[in-house]
């Protein structure tokens, strides 16, 4: 049991270190903004901001996710079907996001085809108006 425990902390801080070592390499997929609009039947649309050193489809990001920080369970995912070399930052959106009521809080992170998750992520309070690098709002009601 001791030992179980000294490999997930020894595991953890590897995670972090790895983190934070490819927050700013861009060879890493890295979210830089992200919008939270909820709509007038309770989903989500996430824009998000992604930026990445694409370098053809051998290498480029290819999805963000949201993610429900409690177990690191995908709640979302939006599959980038193209390099965008020639587009950075660029921003792709979704709707349509069920998110439960319960659920306050949400990761959104990106990937790429060599590297996988590990750049920056985004940490979204849904009950906020915004925070460091996003902005949450509901959908305007039409009259």
């Amino acid at each position: 049991m001791v030992i179980a425990i000294a490999l997930v902390s020894v595991g953890y801080a590897g995670a972090q270190d790895q983190a934070e070592e490819s927050a700013d390499d861009l060879n890493w997929a890295q979210v830089r903004y992200v919008e939270a609009v909820q709509a007038t039947d309770g989903t989500w649309r996430f824009d998000v901001t992604v930026e990445h050193n694409d370098e053809g489809w051998d290498h480029y990001a290819d999805a963000w996710q949201v993610v429900d920080p409690r177990e690191m369970q995908v709640v979302a995912e939006r599959v980038l079907l193209h390099p965008h070399d020639n587009e950075q930052p660029f921003t792709r959106s979704q709707s349509g996001i069920e998110i439960p009521d319960e659920l306050m809080t949400v990761i959104v992170r990106a990937r790429c085809t060599q590297h996988g998750i590990g750049g920056q992520t985004v940490l979204v309070d849904l009950t906020a108006d915004g925070g460091e690098h996003y902005e949450v709002r509901a959908q305007a009601i039409d009259h």
